[in-house]
């Protein structure tokens, strides 16, 4: 008898979402599909993913664990909300992180094809809004590293449980009368959720679809004045829809978050990427498969009526003193992520510009501040003080010239045990620079952190950055030593 090739293993972040969610529930049957999940999850014989893994994507190690032995990897990660007790970021900035140690991840454990679940873009892609260039963005992130990248390009997608359909939804049962701003009047080609989820299949088991940017949408092309009015038809409500120009994007942000009880940091990004017309180019790997689509009102019929997904749970503490053990964690777990976009001067790598961090900070910070170099170690002090304010050590292991990592040992500034971790990287544009601190725990009580330490980096990278505007790199003494590398994560 022929021997059964084995299936292939699917590797899906965002599993416990809507549409990873989704897709767990239609294939489990017909993938090895791993789920990723920051918090530990409960896995059930009749639902969820055949394993979950735990995956910090911030933490380049923790990915590549996550993803070894992995054949496809499904990214449906949006950085909306805050991963640390202070984020000092913005969710575009967020999001290329997480795509380039995901991208870096995956190639290096040998994951052989990503799909990325993006959005629509129009024809003129001048003036995108911070929502939409952030999905292209992590498009060519994910793409950036060697591994083939399929990227389906949608708008709305109609299902229960969709963040966007919800909003409608929610605007339609609690507003009898809805004033609606121009952009209520833009374009769009929304996809049913079955229908994205078939074209994910094709693209993972047809190896002639994989490597490609295709757009999708359903059949019908409409706006979201009709889609209001088509949701409130199908609710069985009656509602006065009015016209009106004078809403700007930021004050509709406002009321919709209001209305809908959606967190601004979500409502945003959708109110000003509906200042572009989101219509495909073209529904050709639909014509290639042959799927014409559900339409529009078909799909909203059934989201509305289906139950939403019920959440997967999390595995839980086995006593009652660890889960107060487990609150207590949460509630002091007083972590920084602050994230700063930089100028790249040409010609200029990783290395070089935090090289030239630790040459330049001292000088600007004159006569306050030194820093001295031991080996691979370096420490930022005050000139009359012994003890450092924080010191760092340069990770050979986890960086290359697309990326320069310290680890922050210790120092007056830093609680202890240090964890916190300071990179720069090379954005994949070519011309940016990210300089980021993660899982950082200050020492200072944390009000005073906020209104000191906090605002002071801040400061000291706008400076760093308007530095780096302009300047031809040059060489800035010792380069940054290697030696054998340490068991550690990052």
């Amino acid at each position: 008898m022929p021997t059964l090739a084995p299936r292939p293993v699917v590797a899906v972040t965002g599993a416990s979402g809507y549409v990873g969610g989704a897709f767990v529930d239609a294939f489990r049957d017909r993938f090895e599909i791993v789920g990723l999940s920051r918090g530990h999850r409960q896995t059930h014989a009749d639902r969820g993913p055949a394993q979950w893994r735990k995956c910090d994507l911030y933490n380049p190690r923790l990915v590549e664990e996550a993803l070894t032995g992995c054949d496809v990897a499904l990214y449906l990660v949006h950085s909306m909300s805050p991963s640390a007790r202070l984020t000092q970021a913005s969710f575009a900035d967020l999001d290329l992180i997480l795509a380039d140690n995901f991208a870096r991840g995956a190639a290096k454990v040998g994951v052989k094809h990503i799909l990325y679940v993006g959005g629509l873009l129009p024809d003129d892609q001048e003036g995108l809004s911070e929502h939409l260039a952030s999905r292209k963005e992590v498009e060519d992130a994910l793409g950036s590293h060697g591994v083939p990248v399929t990227a389906l390009r949608a708008g709305l997608v109609v299902g229960a449980g969709g963040s966007s359909f919800q909003l409608l939804q929610r605007l339609v049962a609690r507003l009898p009368v809805m004033l609606c701003p121009a952009w209520t009047r833009t374009q769009t080609q929304p996809i049913a959720l079955g229908d994205l989820l078939e074209l994910l299949r094709v693209c993972i088991e047809d190896p002639q679809l994989q490597g490609n940017v295709w757009d999708v949408g359903g059949p019908d092309t409409t706006t979201y004045f009709d889609m209001i009015r088509d949701v409130a038809d199908l609710m069985g409500r009656r509602r006065l829809l009015m016209p009106v120009r004078w809403f700007s994007p930021g004050l509709s942000r406002l009321w919709v978050s209001l209305i809908t009880g959606f967190p601004r940091a979500l409502v945003r990004p959708l109110i000003h990427s509906l200042e572009h017309r989101m219509v495909p180019r073209n529904r050709d790997l639909q014509e290639r498969v042959g799927l014409a689509g559900t339409p529009w009102r078909q799909a909203a019929a059934a989201a509305i009526e289906t139950p939403r997904p019920a959440p997967v749970p999390r595995l839980p503490t086995t006593t009652r003193a660890e889960r107060r053990v487990a609150r207590r964690k949460f509630r002091t777990k007083s972590t920084v992520r602050s994230v700063q976009r930089l100028p790249l001067p040409a010609g200029a790598d990783a290395t070089w510009v935090a090289q030239e961090y630790l040459r330049w900070l001292p000088r600007f910070m004159r006569p306050l501040l030194s820093t001295e170099r031991e080996g691979l170690e370096v420490r930022i002090k005050f000139r009359f003080m012994r003890r450092p304010l924080l010191s760092l050590r340069f990770a050979p292991e986890r960086s290359r010239p697309d990326r320069a990592l310290f680890w922050v040992d210790g120092g007056l500034l830093a609680a202890s045990p240090a964890q916190g971790r300071l990179e720069f990287r090379l954005a994949p544009n070519g011309r940016d620079l990210l300089a980021a601190i993660h899982e950082f725990v200050p020492r200072l009580p944390w009000f005073l952190y906020v209104v000191t330490q906090a605002i002071a980096h801040l400061f000291v990278m706008w400076r760093f950055g308007t530095h780096l505007r302009g300047i031809t790199p040059q060489p800035v003494g010792p380069a940054l030593e290697t030696y054998e590398p340490a068991a550690q994560t990052d």
